[in-house]
């Protein structure tokens, strides 16, 4: 697919077939377009948690204020890792330059959803603590992003924008 298609067909999907699953195969294509992301000074940061059990998505599900995210057959926590972008660029690469990292790696797991015929949506709001101790992540590594994976069960619309002339300033 064109990347022009592919990022004019992302959505934000909330509803997943639950007959169809997810491939190894596509799980590792999505985890290699997130390892492809760009990071400050190459230091990568970023940490993945691939939840397959209903088991795993049953105990994640008790950490989220949005359970509907567990029913998909595959969810992918990006977490990052802030110890290496600190010890390089200090207090700005701790509490900045990892959590873009991360966030150009979960962009790329969407995109590359998008591209493999696979729904996702990004989950940021969810109680931190809950989530690491739901997946046994010791501290400080930290969930940034949830992305449920799976085939679409709605027909998402195209949600409105705001025109670029009200976001964008040319000097």
């Amino acid at each position: 697919m064109e990347l022009a298609d592919v990022l004019a067909r992302r959505r934000s999907v909330r509803h997943f077939n639950s007959r169809l699953d997810v491939s190894d195969e596509d799980v590792r294509a999505l985890l290699l377009a997130a390892v492809s992301a760009p990071s400050a000074g190459n230091i990568q940061p970023w940490r993945f948690t691939v939840l397959r059990t209903a088991e795993s998505r049953e105990r994640l599900a008790g950490a989220l204020r949005q359970r509907w995210a567990t029913a998909a057959p595959v969810v992918i926590v990006v977490s990052v890792d802030p110890r290496p972008c600190a010890a390089r660029y200090g207090a700005r690469g701790e509490v900045l330059y990892g959590i873009q990292d991360t966030a150009a790696a979960a962009n790329n797991i969407l995109l590359a959803a998008v591209d493999r015929g696979l729904a996702s949506c990004w989950i940021g709001a969810f109680d931190e603590s809950a989530v690491r101790d739901a997946l046994g992540l010791s501290t400080p590594i930290t969930p940034v992003a949830i992305l449920p994976v799976g085939h679409s069960a709605e027909s998402a619309g195209k949600p409105a924008r705001r025109p670029l002339e009200e976001v964008t300033t040319w000097l």
